[in-house]
């Protein structure tokens, strides 16, 4: 007579150590080549995929991803805690290229969900990488891998929706590799890595102030190369995203000491020249904080004015098919009623 038992499925803590577990067999399988590691590292990752199916499962059952959890939730917060305790979070996204491809996608599910999760007021997954800015370094540099780039993106735009995550992702050393990811062969990579950047600088108003005031000359030496980048979509998304940071007022220091510098202002005349109408419009729009300065610096003056009859010809005819836009038509004739003006600067 055959018996069948249904297994007893694994608790949380069965589940958190059960894939620490096939972790450290996936790190010792890959180190020695031949049929029986490759064995071993599929039976790791097999094991880990079902573990962190089953995790899913368990914060979807307990209602985490809803906003009236259900009374399982106990299974929920034993599950966190474990995650929290053990590290679990940085060693999988440490290591999320390794894993399956839908492993990849529900271990991104499983960090968005903890991390929208509450106690009262508090919100745990927030403080736990707030106090553990290694996690937030270990995402960002999951662009350098093609297979973890879109995953880990996801999981920063996801954090870059709390200030305070921003804020720390700010002050570290690793934000600035967003630079060589922005510009990289890969567009799927620099893309999503660009949106990711764009979010950090972005969606909140005072970390990024705080950042660039602290970093102007490292944080301008690397962006004007992407102002002058060979990519046509990285030159476009530069020049929009400078636009808005510079015409965000709280970044009105900021906006001061990049229009003081004369050699800012040759690239965007330069943009402002460019093939593309795309290049040429987000051109314009920093351009015309050049202009609109009153307090010109002399190199900025003298540049402008010996211009001056080229620049008004120019903006007379700088995209007449935009003229149906009002708003567009008034800053045209503004400049160019302000280009006019342009005298000589003072001598020194």
């Amino acid at each position: 007579m055959n018996f069948f038992f249904k297994s007893k499925p694994k608790g949380p803590f069965e589940l958190v150590k059960a894939t620490h577990d096939a972790m450290a067999r996936l790190d010792t399988s890959s180190g020695s080549g031949g049929s029986v590691s490759e064995h071993q590292r599929s039976k790791a990752n097999d094991e880990i995929s079902k573990n962190v199916a089953s995790m899913l499962q368990i914060l979807r059952d307990g209602g985490a991803d809803k906003k009236v959890p259900d009374t399982t939730s106990e299974q929920v917060a034993q599950l966190a805690q474990e995650i929290y305790t053990t590290e679990l979070l940085p060693l999988l996204i440490t290591n999320l290229s390794r894993l399956d491809f839908e492993t990849r996608k529900e271990v991104s599910i499983i960090f968005g969900i903890l991390l929208r999760r509450k106690i009262g007021s508090r919100e745990p997954t927030v403080e736990y990488l707030n106090s553990r800015t290694n996690v937030l370094a270990s995402l960002i540099c999951g662009y350098n891998s093609p297979d973890a780039a879109i995953f880990c993106g996801n999981m920063l735009r996801e954090c870059f929706k709390y200030e305070i995550l921003v804020r720390a992702t700010l002050k570290l050393p690793e934000f600035f590799n967003f630079f060589d990811y922005v510009d990289g062969e890969n567009f799927d990579v620099t893309s999503d890595a660009f949106n990711s950047f764009h979010d950090a600088l972005t969606k909140f108003k005072d970390p990024p102030v705080s950042f660039l005031n602290d970093n102007y000359d490292a944080f301008f030496a690397k962006y004007n190369q992407l102002l002058e980048s060979n990519n046509y979509v990285v030159r476009r998304q530069s020049l929009k995203l400078l636009g808005e940071i510079l015409l965000e007022r709280k970044n009105f220091h900021v906006m001061m000491s990049f229009i003081k510098q004369s050699a800012n202002l040759k690239m965007v005349m330069n943009a402002l020249n460019d093939k593309s109408k795309s290049i040429q419009y987000e051109a314009f729009h920093i351009f015309k904080i050049f202009v609109a300065n009153p307090t010109k610096t002399p190199d900025v003056q003298k540049i402008l004015y010996k211009n001056k009859d080229k620049l008004v010809k120019f903006l007379a005819d700088f995209q007449n098919d935009k003229n149906t836009d009002e708003q567009f038509r008034d800053e045209k004739a503004f400049l160019v009623k302000e280009v006019r003006k342009l005298q000589p600067p003072k001598p020194e």
